[in-house]
């Protein structure tokens, strides 16, 4: 597949086009973390467990070849507490030297190394002391922050501290109400399909303590990371929902957005950037959210078809965050296992997101969800991979889409424009109507 020779936004110099993973989620067999703990008990609610998952632990090289030689220049992934600090207090040198060797080899590759050093999972150790909930949280968490600056060489600039923290007080708050059996770790509480927790998160309220620990959390690494390397570039990143208020439900929209999303964006405005994770939207009435009408087209996750989400969210981060701190897209990406959809989304994804910057938005690199194929917190089933990973023998084959986005990071250019009403792409080239 040649670049494109089409019209197109022009990429500023040095801008980051790849794609992300995390730890957990790719390495396999994390055994000393909350999530494997929570996969592995009888009774457990988790449909599959991550077992090797894509086995990116070994072979985190071929992984970065793959993503080079197909024309990226950036990667996102994530170093694992739980290897690192397997018990408390005790440090693993081994781990250090691992992940000290995947940052040096994304260097070596070409490939920017986007390290984020909470993806979701912790120590099991941290999560029987209270998780985020304990008083010491900040603390612990920093004292990790400071072994981590170990592993980021000379040439790593953009750092994220916690992934997603709204979805994490999200998840406190939904396994408290599920109860001891559920689990007592961290995960994605974005649908049942990806996490099989049996309660509607709509309808739980975010833990409120859990939030603010975070935030101090989030400040305390981020010293940390700072004053053993000033010109390291620290953020965290967000999961944006793109709330849409229903007729009449604007104010009703805006109290239910703020502890879900914006106290997030507001704890950012003192950052070095803030990663925009955006996939689909949620329509807001006066008693919260709407479901999914039947009959529209929706991902092997259930979640409405709505390439829109990225530009729209990258606007209102800007909008809360302010204009001095830029944005990082740090995931966007569709579930599906029809590639030409993945193509067509993405397509439309991008324009939402070339428009912004058109619009002036400091927007510095789109990094795709994901890499491969990976363990969606549950289920192998939703497949958000650029390359396939064959379950059993752990071969790796790039899919169109990944050709297709390396085109554009080798052209330097994204996409303009849309391609069906509304900046969706077309029914007939995004193969939608039946994405379950």
């Amino acid at each position: 597949m040649t670049p494109p020779t089409g019209p197109g936004l022009t990429l500023p110099e040095g801008f980051l086009l790849g794609a992300s993973t995390s730890a957990h989620q790719v390495e396999g067999n994390n055994v000393s973390s909350d999530w494997w703990a929570i996969e592995n008990r009888p009774g457990t609610f988790v449909a599959e467990r991550s077992a090797d998952a894509a086995d990116s632990f070994h072979r985190w090289p071929e992984d970065m070849d793959l993503l080079s030689e197909l024309g990226f220049n950036a990667y996102r992934f994530s170093i694992e507490w739980a290897r690192i600090e397997p018990e408390r207090g005790r440090v693993s040198r081994a781990a250090v030297a691992h992940y000290r060797a995947m940052v040096g080899g994304a260097l070596e590759r070409g490939l920017a190394p986007v390290v984020t050093l909470h993806h979701f999972t912790s120590p099991r150790w941290f999560s029987e002391l209270g998780g985020w909930a304990s008083p010491d949280s900040a603390e612990l968490f920093a004292a990790y922050a400071r072994v981590a600056t170990e592993i980021l060489l000379p040439g790593v600039r953009h750092v994220a501290t916690i992934n997603e923290p709204n979805m994490i007080a999200l998840m406190h708050a939904l396994i408290r109400g599920a109860g001891p059996a559920a689990g007592d770790g961290a995960g994605r509480p974005t649908s049942d399909e990806r996490t099989g927790v049996a309660l509607d998160p709509g309808s739980v309220e975010p833990d409120a303590t859990v939030a603010q620990a975070l935030i101090r959390a989030h400040r305390a690494a981020t010293a940390v990371l700072k004053a053993a390397d000033p010109a390291l570039q620290v953020g965290w990143t967000v999961a944006n929902q793109v709330y849409q208020a229903e007729p009449g439900a604007d104010v009703a929209t805006e109290a239910y957005a703020r502890p879900r999303e914006d106290i997030y964006l507001e704890a950012a405005r003192e950052d070095d950037w803030i990663g925009v994770q955006a996939y689909t939207r949620h329509r807001i009435g006066d008693e919260g959210p709407v479901p999914v009408p039947q009959g529209v087209p929706t991902t092997l996750t259930g979640w409405e078809i709505y390439p829109d989400a990225l530009g729209e969210a990258v606007r209102h981060t800007a909008d809360v965050v302010g204009p001095h701190v830029p944005v990082l897209v740090t995931e966007n990406g569709i579930a599906t296992s029809d590639d030409e959809q993945r193509i067509a989304y993405t397509t439309a994804a991008l324009a939402g997101l070339a428009s912004a910057m058109r619009d002036g938005i400091d927007v510095r690199g789109y990094l795709h969800w994901s890499a491969l194929d990976n363990y969606e917190w549950g289920s192998y089933r939703p497949t958000f991979g650029l390359i396939a990973v064959d379950a059993r023998t752990f071969a790796r084959t790039p899919k169109p889409s990944a050709v297709w986005l390396g085109s554009l990071a080798r052209s330097g250019r994204i996409p303009e424009g849309g391609g069906g009403p509304g900046g969706h792409p077309a029914a007939g080239s995004a193969g939608v109507g039946s994405a379950g």
